[in-house]
């Protein structure tokens, strides 16, 4: 029996970047949540096949728009992209109604300043008179405001890295994450205006009462998917009188699980959650204080 569709009233919807450095994180996420979509070459929308729950791909810059006005539910977006759009709307008198839920444990970089090989930079102060080349011109006009430094913001919606060859600045003001890009162009990082990573934001209007329950469920299951990144299952045998050595060996970890092992004497089983990296020498360093048969197993998700 074909799948009824459910009104489009009663279907979440989501804004996620169509294309870029956070888009892949953001299906992953949504999958790992146990959303189950087809998306077809360049198609800008598709449908949730096992939850209420529609997917928009749209620009960055235009995903806290969306959500402000209530043409989405949620949003996936980096900080730097709301950040800008909050000054905005603050220039222009407008107030910032979307709601930013939680911060995502990926899309971390950081908006920097960058200058050409040979430019002679000794403190924010070497801006002074400059023309920097930036799409985030807000987030940059209050760096120099707080700073005292007048320059000149030269507004550019792409390949701000070329500016300076172009003759259109001096320096830039762009996303880093690796600066290969920089260094592909002859130029060097010397302040960090602002650090990012991706949000989740939520409409200002009050969800439909029909959609709430899969809000909530959704926000849960983001939150249990973020809790357990790097985590590792670990699982050993050992004798009880190690277990306080044990405990300070597992990384991150909550109080263990300690269950008898049948026949076995004084021997227990030992389960934890790390909420930390478990390296090599981590288990070896728990093999010395006794700890025997020792699986690590990762997390894939968790309630709490």
């Amino acid at each position: 029996m074909p799948e009824v569709m459910q009104p489009v009233a009663m279907r979440l919807k989501i804004a996620i970047q169509k294309s870029g450095r956070l888009t892949d994180h953001s299906l992953d996420l949504l999958t790992r949540c146990g959303l189950k979509y087809s998306r077809g070459k360049d198609q800008l929308m598709c449908y949730g096949e096992n939850m209420p729950l529609d997917l928009l791909f749209v620009r960055d810059d235009d995903i806290p728009d969306l959500v402000q006005e209530d043409v989405c539910d949620l949003g996936l977006v980096g900080l730097n992209v709301i950040e800008e759009k909050r000054l905005a709307f603050k220039a222009r008198g407008v107030s910032t109604l979307f709601e930013q839920v939680q911060t995502l444990d990926f899309g971390r970089c950081r908006l920097g300043l960058a200058v050409p090989d040979g430019f002679k930079y000794e403190s924010a102060q070497s801006l002074n008179g400059r023309r920097i080349a930036t799409t985030y011109p807000n987030i940059l006009n209050r760096f120099l405001n707080e700073r005292g430094i007048r320059a000149e913001v030269v507004v550019l919606s792409g390949a701000v890295e070329i500016a300076p060859r172009l003759g259109r600045a001096d320096v830039v003001c762009d996303l880093i994450s690796t600066g290969s890009t920089l260094a592909a162009n002859h130029l060097r990082e010397v302040e960090t205006v602002m650090e990012s990573q991706a949000v989740l934001i939520r409409t200002p209007v009050p969800i439909a009462p029909e959609k709430q329950d899969w809000t909530r469920r959704l926000l849960m299951r983001i939150d249990g998917v973020e809790q357990v990144k790097g985590s590792k299952y670990i699982m050993l045998h050992a004798p009880r009188s190690a277990l306080p050595a044990i405990a300070q060996l597992l990384p991150g970890s909550e109080a263990p699980t300690v269950i008898p092992l049948e026949g076995r004497g004084d021997r227990v089983a030992v389960h934890a959650v790390c909420r930390e990296n478990v390296f090599w020498e981590t288990l070896e360093k728990l093999k010395a204080v006794g700890a025997s048969s020792v699986l690590v197993l990762p997390v894939e998700k968790m309630l709490a």
